[in-house]
């Protein structure tokens, strides 16, 4: 009975032990559990292309093709420009004041008009100016009739002298009270002109031909002379000047292209989908401003479609001169980067290079580049986040319409 119990408990501590160990209770049968040499659980398969101990490689995935949009690099003419903000400005304005003291009678225009130089914008009474006018030229008939008869006294006391009847002191008073006469008439001459002129000044014409602005009196007042507001402001809107700032490091290069002709300008107005406005540069001013760094320019425009108003802000357009064979790429395509700019340029076996560029200028959404690039070769506009030096890439469908 003893040895019977021995022999139970070694039995079932064996059971135990191999259950511990994955070996099998049942002595000379396998665990089907365990793999050989006991190296525990079999290995799942792998999918095929899949790294080790990760996720399956499909397409667009890590170590796949990068999907990218691309487009040519292009060989066209550049113009070389300067792009600031511009404000209009009359080419000429003038304020219009009475120069007489006087009852405004009529006003021959509406405000807003576009007047011509000469045209009648008011007219004062004139009653008080044509009798003052007549006044004068009643005293100088006097004066005049008065000046004959000293003159004739002095002739006959001329004669009176030789012939000893008179004396040489009242031929020296004849004489003068004659050539005084003559000097009233001069005076009196004068504030004939000076009524004539003043009577002028009874009308006010456009001193030049341009826009009226906003009417500042009305048929009844009382308008004095040299007033300090004005009648009304006239603006010459055709031609039209536009006046901005060019940086002093352009400066240089502006007055190169001057000093060889003029120099074409074009103001487009924000928002508008109209063509520009051409003109030229007409004024660079004789100082730069040292608190801003730039030069003050005006342009010169005809405007005769009346679309630069004055006070109005535009973009402005300098053209300094056009490059016939500039490599062009659009903006979207250049990095930038710890080395400066670069762009991924697409290989033959359809490999992304990184490509170290120099880019010279920005137009609009183009860029030119100086070095780096040839025309014709392919470039990466978007998808570049996801590329490496050698990424293999899939060029989008219908992604090189890009291509210029």
């Amino acid at each position: 009975m003893r040895n019977t119990l021995i022999v139970t408990s070694a039995f079932l501590l064996s059971v135990v032990a191999g259950a511990c160990t994955g070996t099998s209770a049942t002595p000379g049968k396998p665990n089907p559990a365990v793999g050989p040499a006991g190296a525990g659980a079999p290995e799942r398969p792998t999918a095929p292309g899949a790294p080790q101990g990760g996720t399956a490689r499909g397409p667009g995935g890590p170590g796949g093709p990068v999907p990218v949009t691309v487009t040519t690099v292009a060989s066209k003419p550049a113009p070389v420009e300067i792009e600031v903000i511009g404000s209009v400005e009359p080419l000429s304005t003038v304020s219009v004041r009475a120069q007489i003291t006087g009852e405004l009678t009529s006003v021959q225009f509406r405000e807003g008009d576009d007047v011509a130089k000469g045209q009648v914008l008011f007219t004062l009474d004139r009653r008080p100016l044509e009798a003052a006018l007549a006044q004068a030229e009643a005293n100088l008939a006097r004066d005049t009739a008065q000046a004959a008869n000293a003159r004739a006294q002095a002739v006959r006391y001329q004669d009176l002298a030789q012939r000893g009847i008179a004396t040489k002191e009242q031929v020296d008073t004849t004489r003068t009270a004659a050539t005084a006469l003559d000097a009233v008439l001069e005076a009196d001459r004068a504030t004939v002109e000076n009524a004539k002129v003043q009577l002028q000044y009874a009308t006010i014409p456009a001193p030049l031909s341009g826009r009226t602005g906003a009417l500042m009196v009305h048929p009844g007042s009382l308008i004095r002379a040299n007033d300090a507001a004005p009648l009304v402001v006239i603006n010459q809107v055709a031609p039209v000047s536009v006046a901005f700032s060019v940086p002093e490091r352009r400066l240089t290069e502006l007055k190169q292209y001057l000093a060889k002709g003029p120099v074409a300008v074009h103001a487009q107005i924000p928002g508008s989908t109209g063509p520009d406005e051409g003109g030229r540069v007409s004024f660079v001013d004789n100082a730069i401003d040292r608190t801003t760094g730039t030069i003050r320019v005006k342009a010169t425009f005809d405007n005769r479609s009346r679309l630069l108003w004055p006070g109005q802000f535009v973009n402005v357009t300098v053209t300094l001169a056009t490059v016939q064979d500039a490599t062009t790429v659009p903006s979207v395509a250049v990095q930038t980067g710890p080395q400066g700019t670069f762009v991924y340029v697409i290989k033959a076996d359809q490999s992304a290079e990184v490509r170290k560029v120099t880019v010279e200028r920005t137009r609009g959404d183009e860029s030119i580049i100086a070095t780096g690039l040839q025309p014709g070769e392919t470039i990466v506009t978007d998808g570049q986040l996801r590329l490496t030096p050698g990424s293999r890439v899939s060029i989008k469908k219908g992604a090189e319409g890009g291509r210029s």
